[in-house]
Formats: C-alpha cells, sequence, structure tokens
C-alpha cells in the first residue's frame, strides 16, 4: 500500500510479487474447497468427464460429437468412449444429423437430467453444510468475493 500524494489518499497498489502471494495462498485453498465438493456423489460410476459433457448438452444443447469434443477438450476418440458408456446408461440420446447424415447429434436425455440435478443437490447441501460452520460476518464476506471469483473463472 502507497500514498498517493497527488490525491492525498492511499491507493492499493499491488506489485507483481504481492500478486504472487496472494494466488499461492488461494489456489491450494480453491483446490481443496473443489475437491471437496467433488468428491460429493451421487453415482460413483459416472466420470467427471462424463458429468461434464452431460452439463455440456445440458446447457448447450445438441451437438455432434466433434463439437462436444472441441468444447470439453479432448481427442475425438476420447469423446467416443465418454460417449458410449453415457448411451449405455441411457443419459444421452443419439439422433440423426438433417444436414449431414453420416453425424449425429447428441442430447441430454430425462434421466441424464435427474442425475445432473441429484448431483448438484448433493453438492450444494454439502457446501451449504461446511458454510454453516461459518459467521454470518464470514459468510458475508465469501459472499461478497463470489463476483471477483467468478470474474477470474471467465479470464
Amino acid at each position: 500500500m502507497r500514498e498517493d500524494s497527488s490525491l492525498g489518499r492511499l491507493t492499493i497498489v499491488r506489485s507483481r510479487k504481492e500478486s504472487a502471494e496472494l494466488a499461492a495462498e488461494l489456489r491450494p485453498a480453491l483446490l481443496r474447497l473443489t475437491r471437496g465438493i467433488r468428491n460429493q456423489r451421487v453415482d460413483v460410476s459416472v466420470t467427471l468427464a462424463q458429468l461434464s459433457v452431460l452439463v455440456t448438452l445440458k446447457n448447450a444443447g445438441p451437438l455432434g460429437a466433434g463439437e462436444l469434443a472441441s468444447r470439453e477438450r479432448v481427442q475425438p476418440p476420447t469423446m467416443t468412449k465418454i460417449l458410449g458408456k453415457l448411451e449405455e446408461r441411457g443419459f444421452v440420446q443419439r439422433q440423426g444429423n438433417p444436414n449431414d447424415k453420416r453425424q449425429a447429434i447428441l442430447t441430454i436425455t430425462k434421466s441424464g437430467e435427474e442425475l445432473l440435478a441429484s448431483e448438484r443437490r448433493l453438492r450444494n447441501s454439502w457446501l451449504a453444510h461446511q458454510l454453516d460452520g461459518l459467521s454470518v460476518e464470514e459468510q458475508q464476506q465469501l459472499h461478497a468475493v463470489v463476483p471477483l471469483l467468478l470474474r477470474l473463472a471467465q479470464q
């Protein structure tokens, strides 16, 4: 922190070193929290990669396997395996592409949506239980930080 003499007030100026120190403190805390949330599972036979594909289909709507692979940042053969498992379980449905009969369009099924809803409820419940251990003031501090974390996540 330093005084801005031209304005006669204190301004916070973070040096690169201070940002690096904050990152070193924040990263492990976020990783542990994320791990705790991810460990709350309704159906452990469905992998996190498979859940991610379901979330993408729910949010983006019907997509081809190539587009899904691109969005999930996996190779097409990996996506084929993921989709095969999800189809076996009835979580996704394959339909012909009206524009290209060689390709299929994938959609999330009602069962897939129900699985995501269950996972979300369990994870939210676990996190709410963790937050119950904090004071009202601490919860308010976390609430104030949420927009900043969302902004960081979008960069």
